[in-house]
């Protein structure tokens, strides 16, 4: 079995993981709004989720 026989240094630790990156949070536009939201969500703005009102939002 492959043992590995030096301790890997922080900084190749570091440069392997350069590539672990949160991901870019996506939004699309609200079918009944038009406001920006995220896909297979309920709108924040409208309360709907596909053409159904789902919760009930206070409107300002």
């Amino acid at each position: 079995m492959a043992v590995p026989k030096k301790r890997t240094s922080k900084q190749r630790q570091r440069k392997r993981r350069t590539h672990y990156k949160a991901q870019a949070v996506v939004t699309q536009s609200c079918s009944r709004c038009g406001d920006p939201k995220q896909p297979h969500r309920v709108c924040p703005s409208c309360g709907f989720y596909r053409d159904e009102a789902v919760i009930e939002v206070e409107i300002d």
